[in-house]
């Protein structure tokens, strides 16, 4: 039933093993990604499982304490056309709630291929991204205190959020170019730019 939260599952780590179960049925593994963009199965309810803005991993009020587990989560996460994200298997799809974004990128490093700079992030979950015209970097500014908010898209309709130290890093990097007839603070990487703001507001960020 839409809406209906689910609290049948006995633990996470049996909502884990069915999940193993659908993985080798396709031919995935616990460190693969199984093609879940390609399932459509039928709305199962909501599960009170929560991903925190900080990463944490919450199932029935209890942060999950074990890395593989969330590992194993991660790889069947959708965020579908709806705004909401999920849990998919071949046989049922979950509702979960996401705070911020699914992931956290925790480590950046910075390489150069065919002359190009190119940003390497590693999420919280393991995934190794290097942002460019495959996945873009884009930055909100947000709340009262114009906080910035970078973010990394990873896979489908799920994104990083870059965490507060990597993001240090990250807009050290900026330069002012020229984009479009505007002078932008921008951060490039894999041949591609990304505008971080107009240079006219740079001065007014909040450290």
């Amino acid at each position: 039933m839409a809406g209906e939260i689910i609290n049948s599952a006995a633990d996470a780590a049996g909502l884990a093993a069915m999940i193993a179960r659908a993985a080798e049925q396709t031919g995935g593994t616990t460190r693969g990604l199984p093609p879940v963009e390609r399932w459509n199965p039928p709305f199962c309810g909501d599960l009170d499982m929560e991903i925190r803005a900080d990463g944490t991993w919450f199932y029935l009020g209890t942060p999950i304490g074990r890395a593989p587990l969330v590992r194993l989560f991660s790889t069947v996460l959708r965020k579908d056309e709806d705004g909401k994200t999920y849990l998919v298997t071949p046989v049922e799809k979950v509702g979960i709630k996401v705070e911020d974004a699914p992931f956290l990128a925790v480590e950046m490093t910075i390489t150069e291929k065919e002359g190009e700079r190119v940003l390497t992030f590693r999420t919280n979950v393991g995934d190794v991204v290097e942002a460019g015209a495959d996945h873009p970097l884009r930055f909100d500014i947000a709340g009262e205190n114009r906080e910035l908010k970078p973010y990394l898209h990873v896979r489908g309709r799920l994104e990083a959020l870059v965490s507060r130290a990597v993001m240090y890093d990250l807009v050290e990097l900026g330069e002012v170019i020229d984009m479009d007839g505007v002078e932008m603070f921008a951060i490039s990487s894999g041949g591609r730019r990304f505008p971080i703001m107009p240079a006219a507001e740079l001065e007014q960020l909040s450290k």
